[in-house]
């Protein structure tokens, strides 16, 4: 009897109330998951992610060590200028085609073929000594070639000054009395390279037989306009394309490279962000300098990770990595992107210690998302507080009831 007088709601009103306050936390119990708010996947569901697929590419899933961090480091070394484009050579003075050429002939006295013309008086000082004719500046037609008078057509295209002087001074051989011939670049615009972005001036840099470095380049244009620790340049050579810091050229003379004609220089600033999504201080696109940044400089940059909510072992960054800087064993089990892509989640637990140091010198890239997941606690305590917001108003609803 006693505990039926327990269970005694008391006026059939307030009984009422009290089935519609069970009703209602029935209800909350069967879709709590639904009703309570959520920042991302779980961690469970991150680290189940290698069963899913992005369009035809399966996501690899990797936990990071520091042989992973190694392996990174070491891959973001084979995309220095050295390495890929390789240090370079000066290129000679070789024509091409829209250059123009300035040809000046000289003859012995007695003058017998350009002399009896009166020759050019910068190249003549008197009838009794060798007199000499300059010919018309001559930009090299679309065939390659220029016209040198009594001479005819001379291919030009490929050929350095100095070959061009010996064929036009071997044809005029029975013309002209001891023939000398001087050829001279008078504006190259087959051997240059462009200049663009954030520098003073956009321009096309001539080549010379010099060998132009970058660094010479960037200084002939008025150099960048942005800070160098927030500018990083970029080569564009045929079909590669590679990017550096500019301090990090700086600092290494071996990326301060001879450029080749048609390379395409780009001075970037602060082309690079990361996204932090989850449990985190901020949930923001974040920019960071050319010289790259490691993982514990990124969580400290989004004000690290929400204590009551963040789960410690669930700290994700997902990236489309190159194959080259993953373990063979992921690489042959993975399938990649159309543009040769890995989808890799990368999985830290900084409940380790030991993640800590590794965290410093794990590289965060550019458009990579830091995703923390939710603590298993944090989202039961947020449905118990959705449960609370829900069922109070109900159960105060049924004290007051008479």
């Amino acid at each position: 009897m006693r505990c039926f007088s327990v269970l005694n709601f008391g006026s059939p009103p307030r009984r009422k109330a009290f089935t519609r306050l069970g009703v209602a936390i029935v209800c909350l119990l069967t879709s709590g998951c639904a009703i309570a708010p959520g920042g991302g996947p779980s961690s469970r569901a991150v680290w189940h992610a290698n069963s899913s697929a992005l369009g035809n590419s399966k996501i690899a899933v990797v936990d990071v060590t520091d042989d992973i961090a190694r392996g990174l480091i070491n891959a973001s070394h084979a995309s220095q200028f050295s390495d890929t484009l390789g240090p370079g050579k000066p290129i000679g003075a070789i024509i091409g085609a829209g250059d123009v050429l300035d040809i000046a002939i000289w003859e012995a006295p007695p003058a017998a073929l350009f002399g009896m013309t009166g020759g050019d008086p910068r190249l003549t000082s008197s009838s009794s000594t060798a007199r000499g004719t300059s010919i018309p500046e001559q930009m090299i037609n679309a065939e390659g070639q220029v016209i040198v008078p009594f001479v005819g057509a001379v291919n030009a295209v490929g050929r350095t000054p100095t070959d061009i002087e010996r064929e036009i001074a071997r044809r005029l051989i029975g013309k002209a009395h001891q023939p000398q011939v001087i050829v001279r670049v008078v504006r190259n615009v087959s051997s240059a390279v462009t200049v663009v972005g954030d520098v003073a001036g956009s321009t096309r840099v001539p080549l010379t037989t010099k060998g132009e470095r970058l660094l010479d380049v960037l200084a002939s244009v008025g150099g960048v306009k942005q800070p160098l620790n927030k500018t990083s340049i970029q080569i564009t050579r045929g079909a590669k394309v590679v990017s550096m810091p500019l301090d990090t050229i700086i600092r290494d003379p071996r990326q301060n490279i001879i450029l080749r004609p048609d390379d395409v220089v780009a001075a970037l600033f602060q082309p690079y962000s990361f996204v932090a999504l989850g449990a985190t201080g901020r949930n923001e696109e974040l920019p960071f300098e050319a010289t790259g940044i490691t993982l514990s400089q990124a969580l400290g940059r989004v004000s690290g990770l929400q204590d009551a909510r963040a789960n410690v072992k669930g700290v994700f960054i997902f990236r489309f990595e190159d194959p080259a800087a993953l373990p063979t064993a992921t690489v042959q089990t993975a399938h990649l992107t159309p543009d040769g892509k890995v989808p890799v989640i990368y999985r830290v637990d900084l409940s380790d210690p030991a993640s800590l140091f590794i965290s410093q010198s794990f590289p965060i890239r550019n458009k990579d998302v830091l995703y923390v997941s939710n603590a298993p606690l944090a989202d039961i305590q947020k449905f118990i507080s959705v449960l609370y917001s829900a069922v109070l108003p109900v159960a105060t609803a049924a004290a007051v009831a008479p």
